[in-house]
This record gives structure tokens, sequence and C-alpha cells, in this order.
């Protein structure tokens, strides 16, 4: 094939297409060939968000007012009910004014906030196993990925002080995730008091990446709820998963006035603001009670256990006290890898789960199943497993 006249630009260089992007392709193109795949492996809530959610949508998008350019910071009424939403929740006050900033989906604000205060010189610490979008914002603003271990047997947590023997010197961003995605392990407040102090004493920004904290986790916590960590600190959060919007693309990013207002200068050459109708339905899901939490983690609840019964069926290893839309698991001694294992599920039975590799080396012996379809479909994925007919 003729090679292209126009090259891309160096810092795609060495970036791939998202994993998920092409497998996809594959799932679909095996799927139009009349081989169904039962899909296991992708983080997408397949419940429907609040009847009040898609009422306020449907109403204010009736509204001829609705259609026009709406303000980059969002509108007040999203930032006041992001607010609240953290104090019920978190226990903690931000100021909807200067300390909220929505997104389109915290997916989005891993963009701006690598574009926003990284550069060529600079490095950032990267959790392995840990979401890949995090490494790959880090490589487009020009940085320099340090990666660091989060092991099995320290709780799948940082060791800081191992991560202080690395070398600091150029670090300036510290990506984090609790609960975490993929391994389902939840953070303390004592750990995260011991976070904030780390980033404190290196003078690093940390971000936690927070969209997983309601579902299957009885205690909700906030990284800013430690005292003074808005100095240094930025945390996402998103409705994608507590409120089955993942398609809706709303997010938010709290933290100082001043981070905030760095973001903003990024952000605003990107978008023109977010349509205000999805803004007041999102508030409509903030206003949730704790009944729209017991009822979704009810229905995930039932599908773990189901999980659960598919990896026994692969003779896969795992904890059961993991938070988030997944379980991790690890694969059994005799299997060659999570990909392998994954790879051979998928043309042998037609069942996609996701290999750990994907997450960084860490996670090559494991793989991860989705909680996010009905129940009767991951009963049809066990009897396929099991040699039995779906």
């Amino acid at each position: 094939m003729k090679k292209p006249v126009i090259e891309p630009s160096s810092r795609i260089e060495g970036l791939e297409e998202y994993y998920f992007s092409t497998k996809l392709k594959q799932i679909r193109e095996m799927n139009l060939s009349g081989e169904t795949v039962i899909n296991l492996g992708i983080g997408s809530p397949d419940q429907a968000p609040s009847v009040n959610v898609t009422d306020e949508l449907a109403k204010a998008a009736k509204d001829e007012k609705s259609h026009g350019y709406q303000p980059y910071q969002g509108i007040p009424e999203l930032r006041l009910a992001f607010s609240r939403w953290y104090l019920k929740s978190y226990g903690v006050q931000l100021d909807p004014d200067d300390q909220i900033l929505p997104l389109f989906g915290s997916k989005e604000g891993l963009m701006h906030i690598a574009m926003s205060f990284l550069g060529p010189g600079d490095a950032a610490l990267v959790p392995d196993p840990g979401y890949p979008a995090y490494s790959a914002v880090t490589r487009l603003a020009g940085a320099k990925v340090i990666t660091y271990p989060l092991l099995p047997e320290n709780g799948w947590l940082p060791d800081l002080n191992f991560i202080e023997l690395m070398g600091l010197h150029q670090v300036k961003v510290m990506w984090v995730n609790y609960p975490h995605m993929p391994t389902g392990k939840r953070a303390s407040m004592e750990f995260y008091h011991e976070l904030v102090s780390f980033a404190k004493c290196h003078q690093i920004l940390l971000v936690n990446d927070n969209p997983y904290s309601f579902i299957l986790n009885d205690n909700p916590i906030s990284i800013l709820a430690v005292p003074d960590a808005i100095e240094t600190t930025l945390e996402l959060n998103s409705l994608s998963k507590s409120h089955n919007m993942a398609g809706w693309r709303i997010g938010m990013v709290a933290g100082r006035k001043e981070y905030l207002g760095y973001l903003m200068r990024f952000k605003s050459q990107m978008d023109s603001g977010m349509f205000k109708p999805m803004q007041l339905a999102a508030v409509k899901a903030l206003e949730a009670g704790p009944e729209w939490y017991e009822g979704i983690n009810r229905i995930y609840g039932e599908r773990k256990i189901l999980a659960h019964k598919l990896l026994d069926s692969l003779n896969c290893t795992y904890d059961k006290d993991q938070s988030g839309l997944f379980v991790w698991a690890r694969i059994p001694s005799d299997e060659e890898s999570g990909q392998v294992l994954a790879d051979r599920l998928l043309q042998e039975k037609r069942v996609f789960i996701t290999p750990g590799f994907i997450f960084g080396p860490q996670g090559d012996q494991f793989v991860r199943v989705s909680l996010c379809q009905p129940i009767e479909v991951i009963l049809s994925a066990i009897a396929r497993i099991n040699g039995g007919k779906s």
C-alpha cells in the first residue's frame, strides 16, 4: 500500500487505538457473520437513568430557549447540584462557583488536566494496573510516564515509600483511582490522609478519578474530605456509572479555584458548552435519594454472584469484596496469560471478557468480567463455557 503523503504528529507515535475500540470492531464483525458474541468486557451500564432524568430532558428540549450556546463552566444549576451532591454524599463542602467544573464526562477531564499541567520535561505517576487513559493523556501532553506497581499483597494500594525510592524529581502529577478499576479495591480515609501528605511533601498534583464510589460500595468517600486536600488535589467524578448515564457524557472535576482556572484556559478552546437540557436532566439525577443507589446495587449484586460462578468455571480466583462494575480475577496457574485465555474464550465460546494486560504488566495474569449485562446473558455465557447451549 502506498505510504501517506502527510505524516501524523509525533505526539501520536507509539499510541495505539484504544483496545476496546478495536475489540468492539472485531466483535461487530463476528456478529455480522452470524457468530453472536456475548460481551462481558465493557463497563457500560445497561440500565436506564431515572425516569425523572429523561422526563426533564424531554421537557427542557421543548423550550426554544434551550438550544443556544451555554456557559463554558456549566450552568449555575448544575454546579450547585454537584456541590449539594458532594455535601450529601461525601460530607465535602465545595463552592459551586469556584471549585466545580462540569465536563463532557470525566475522561475529558483527564485530557484537560494533562494538557494544562504537563509538558515536555515533566513526568506523571501512573498506576499499574490502571485505566489506560492515564498513560495516553500523559504521553499526548509530551510528558514522561512513570508507572508505579499496585500489588495484590499490598491490597492494590501504592507503596509510597517505594515510589519515593523510584525518584520524583520530574514528577508533577500522580494519577490515582479509588475505588480502583480494574481491581475493585477501595481506599480508606487513613490512606487518603497519607496520600495527600505525600503529594504535599513532594509538590505533586494528585488527581483522584472517582466514578465508581457508589457501585457495590456501602461507604462512598472522597479524597477531598481530607483537610486541605484541595490545595494539592483534583477529583474527577461522573454520572456514567452511578446514574446509568455513560452515553450522556456528563462529569465534573473539583478542586482549587486557580487549578480549575488553568483547566478552563484549555477547555474553553475545545468546546462551546454542554446542551442545556442535558445539564438540567443531570441536576435531577444528582437529586436521587439512597433508594436509587440501593436499587441499582441490588441488580449488580445479583449479577456479581453469577460472575463468580462464571469465573469458577474457568478455575479463576478472586476477592469477593470488590466495588465497581467488574470482577477482577487471577487466572489458573496452567494458563499462559489472561490474553490467551480471553482470546480462546472469544474464538471457541464466543464469550468476550477483558484480559488484564491492557491495564499494565501487573495485570498479565488476570482477567476482568463486566456486570453490565442482564442475568440471562451471564447465564448464557456460563452455559457456553461449560459446553452447553445458550
